[in-house]
Parts: structure tokens; sequence; C-alpha cells
């Protein structure tokens, strides 16, 4: 199992607008599952959790918003 990220980073990176972006297209994805999707990254279970965002993150608009949050001052 990884090591856990430093929890003051994620909060940083969820209370910023692509951060704020991502959550809100999470929230309104219908083919993900939240409670299942936590549950699963909670357990450790990884390949599950990355199953169930692919096409998620797939999409043009995820993959930059990830970028932004990756380089937040590019």
């Amino acid at each position: 199992m990884q090591p856990l990220p430093d929890m003051n980073q994620l909060i940083k990176l969820a209370a910023s607008p692509a951060g704020q972006k991502l959550l809100t297209m999470l929230q309104n994805d219908a083919s993900i599952d939240l409670k299942k999707l936590a549950h699963s990254a909670s357990t450790g279970d990884l390949s599950d959790a990355k199953q169930q965002l692919s096409g998620f993150l797939a999409s043009e608009e995820a993959h930059a918003l990830l970028k932004q949050l990756e380089n937040p001052y590019e």
C-alpha cells in the first residue's frame, strides 16, 4: 500500500479552483458511485478506484484540470 499523501496538501488542492471544478464534475457524473469510490480508496483497493475513474479521467476537461493541479503556477 502506498503512503498517505499529506492531508494539508490534499486540502489545498481540493480547495483550489481546479480542484473544486473536478469535485463538481465527479459529483455530477452519474457513472461514478462516489460512496463505492471512497470505500475502494479507503480500503486500499486502488485498482477498483482507478477502474471507476478511468472514463472520467480520460475526458479532455478532467485531464486539463489535473494538469493545472500538477503545475499550479504554469
